[in-house]
């Protein structure tokens, strides 16, 4: 962060989900995990979450994104962020709250290859709103390819339903909105109780 300017990477991104082209890269799409932010990576707020000092990590988080960074996994977020919509935050502070999701990421030692975010309404009607499949899709264009082959995951219904819409892996954890093994009628979903336990298992099974 410069001058408070937001993060050139997240800047870009964001353009991206409202619209923008972008160009494809020749990258291999083995091994790529899509979070959810809020109830994933951070605790969640049903007042939002507003502020880089409002933006706390859930125990354990960061430190499994960052062994699976290491591990060779390419570490995407895909995060509905109405609050700017609303009015609640402004993009400028949420690329300071990315900044310092990043920053105390690389002290670990792991990276986030791309953030994507929605910063419409649910009044809106944009495709990049979840359950939508927008920011997913946008994804694809930046590897290339279809990401059938990777895991998405989050800790609501929304995130579920929009991995499932474009053939990807769910996982749900149970950090954030959703405490407890959910009866949504979805044939195979696999839970975890944190993002921390899904990396150990799929670390395991490398």
């Amino acid at each position: 962060m410069q001058g408070g300017q937001p993060h050139p990477a997240i800047k870009q991104i964001c353009k991206n989900i409202v619209g923008q082209p972008i160009k494809q890269m020749d990258l291999n799409n083995k091994k790529i995990i899509i979070l959810d932010r809020d109830g994933v990576i951070n605790q969640d707020s049903d007042a939002y979450i507003k502020s880089p000092e409002e933006w706390i990590p859930i125990n354990g988080s960061l430190e499994a994104i960052a062994q699976l960074s290491r591990a060779g996994y390419r570490i995407f977020i895909f995060t509905n962020q109405s609050g700017i919509a609303r009015g609640y935050f402004d993009e400028d502070t949420l690329a300071q709250m990315h900044q310092k999701m990043e920053s105390m990421l690389a002290e670990l030692g792991g990276k986030i290859e791309g953030i994507f975010y929605c910063p419409h309404g649910p009044n809106d009607d944009c495709d990049c709103r979840k359950p939508r499949t927008g920011m997913l899709k946008q994804i694809e264009k930046h590897v290339g390819a279809p990401i059938n082959s990777a895991y998405v995951v989050g800790d609501s219904k929304k995130d579920i339903e929009a991995a499932i819409k474009i053939n990807a892996k769910p996982v749900l954890v149970l950090s954030g909105k959703t405490i407890n093994a959910p009866n949504w009628g979805i044939e195979n979903l696999t839970v975890f109780s944190n993002l921390e336990n899904f990396a150990q298992s799929i670390l395991n099974t490398d």
